[in-house]
């Protein structure tokens, strides 16, 4: 990051990070934050990231979660806040202008973060893949910035179950979601959605591709294109939050409730350096590797089949 950026991140996080710990304050807070940051940034090991700035080994791991903590109070409450009305209406007319989907504000997904199996139910974080993870739902808008975070749970969980069990869910049950705001498409009413794989269950707010069986229709391929390419937007967030946060990609040794604190920072982090423009270079891109998507764990009733067929019309119209 810029040293403009830097400095603003300092100031943020500078009230939280300043301690009376006589034997901790002789590190200055500057190189605290720049230590911490470095150890998320290239997912070093803690002592080498030590060696680099001239710092005990316990002092880079303390470093590490004052920062996280800090960004915890002060940076993710700022960076990764819930819409109101007026920013989804912002952000509906973003993708609108851009991809031309009318109401949608954002897409999901999943991404799987490695960590060292923990030694109280191990199992249940061994993943698909054949690693221990846990995992990070993001949603993100037009623009890829996250707007909703939720990390935690175990690698073994389908993504839809994930989803179920999150804050987004959550919010979503209770009524309060998303604000009305309703438009007539193709003869149904919209309100505002976001876009998910076929793992994910259809929903009026979540809608998702026509499954491929070989006897898709003409219309249906067109929406799944369109679908697709505009999730593409979600793929690009995840890609560019492990390029530049490689903690993310590398096994994490640390207690699962740091990693998560981690994962939430690096989403905030990801999000400051996005809305600073600061510079991304093609070759930090993580290597590509095609996660196979799986249908619903179990059966699960869905709806939104007639919002989902009237936004195919309008596609086609």
């Amino acid at each position: 990051m810029s040293e403009e950026t830097f400095i603003y991140l300092f100031n943020k996080l500078r009230p939280a990070m300043e301690r009376r710990d006589t034997n901790f304050r002789c590190v200055p807070l500057k190189k605290r934050v720049a230590i911490a940051l470095w150890k998320l940034a290239t997912g070093s090991e803690y002592r080498s990231v030590g060696h680099l700035f001239g710092a005990r080994i316990s002092t880079v791991c303390r470093c590490v979660q004052e920062f996280c903590a800090a960004a915890e109070t002060l940076l993710i409450p700022e960076q990764i806040r819930f819409p109101d009305q007026e920013r989804f209406k912002e952000m509906a007319a973003y993708i609108e202008n851009r991809l031309g989907l009318p109401q949608c504000i954002g897409a999901i997904d999943g991404s799987h973060i490695p960590i060292i199996a923990p030694q109280d139910y191990h199992c249940v974080y061994f993943n698909r893949k054949g690693w221990h993870s846990i995992i990070l739902q993001g949603v993100v808008d037009g623009k890829g910035h996250f707007w909703n975070v939720f990390t935690g749970l175990p690698g073994s969980l389908h993504d839809a179950r994930v989803l179920r069990l999150s804050t987004l869910w959550e919010v979503a049950s209770r009524g309060n979601h998303i604000p009305a705001s309703t438009k007539n498409i193709a003869g149904v009413i919209f309100g505002y959605y976001i876009l998910g794989d076929s793992a994910y269950p259809l929903q009026n707010e979540l809608l998702k591709p026509f499954i491929d069986t070989g006897r898709l229709t003409a219309e249906q391929r067109f929406y799944n294109m369109k679908i697709s390419r505009a999730c593409v937007v979600v793929e690009n967030a995840f890609g560019r939050l492990k390029g530049r946060w490689r903690c993310l990609m590398k096994r994490n040794d640390c207690a699962v409730d740091l990693v998560k604190s981690m994962v939430m920072t690096c989403c905030a982090l990801h999000n400051l350096c996005e809305s600073h423009g600061e510079a991304y270079e093609s070759a930090w891109d993580p290597p590509s590797a095609a996660e196979p998507v799986l249908g619903l764990a179990q059966p699960v009733e869905e709806e939104g089949r007639d919002v989902r067929e009237a936004l195919m019309r309008f596609l086609n119209s």
